[in-house]
């Protein structure tokens, strides 16, 4: 039995599977994600060996995978929280659950396949987003949650008015009043820099009681 555990091709496995969790990790740990190196190999490794031993056991190889996604599953969804503005951790539950799938792959001898999908991952997770980073400058959305100081219709007049001469597209998602304030939701879309600088804007307007900018 213990001969079987280090076996040349059991050993090999393992040693990929740490390379494989390693390459990911590796950008993790240097973008300081909640999942960083030592839980993105920890991740890897378990979806191997969770492989190998369902092997070893002659189990079906379709009810290894869904096993092992059912797991995963439930550790991605813990790292997946709503901040106040947003919903946190999606990026770090697909890599989660896309190592998972990685580390199967190499629990069934696929070595090459593993590495390079591995690299891959992280051609994804560096290079696509600074294609993000450039698409935003061309095309940003966010939707933003206004609250004016009183509940005037004219004041929807002013404040489209103040999106347009910004240069920012607009589009009326929702209006509700509020004891004698009027919360409005809208969309909006433009470059970023224009947005950014509506954002200042916003802060100087006088019958803006309170605003919230939401991705």
């Amino acid at each position: 039995m213990i001969g079987d555990l280090f076996s040349n091709e059991n050993f090999q496995t393992i040693v990929v599977s740490l390379l494989c969790g390693s390459i990911v990790g590796m950008e993790r740990e240097y973008r300081n994600k909640s999942a960083g190196f030592r839980t993105v190999i920890l991740i890897c490794l378990g979806a191997t060996i969770f492989t190998m031993a369902s092997r070893l056991g002659n189990m079906a190889d379709d009810r290894i995978a869904a096993n092992i996604v059912t797991g995963i599953g439930f550790l991605g969804a813990g790292v997946i929280f709503r901040g106040k503005f947003s919903v946190q951790g999606l990026t770090t539950a697909a890599v989660i659950w896309t190592m998972a799938a990685v580390g199967m792959l190499v629990g069934f001898g696929q070595f090459m396949l593993g590495i390079s999908l591995a690299i891959l991952m992280v051609v994804v997770l560096s290079l696509f987003q600074k294609m993000e980073t450039v698409l935003s400058n061309i095309y940003f959305s966010r939707t933003i949650y206004v609250t004016f100081i009183d509940n005037k219709a004219s004041r929807l007049y002013e404040f489209e008015t103040f999106l347009k001469e910004s240069g920012i597209n607009s589009l009326r998602k929702g209006i509700e009043k509020k004891g004698d304030k009027l919360m409005v939701v809208y969309e909006i879309s433009s470059r970023r820099q224009r947005v950014r600088m509506m954002n200042e804007r916003i802060i100087s307007i006088d019958y803006v009681d309170s605003f919230s900018n939401i991705s």
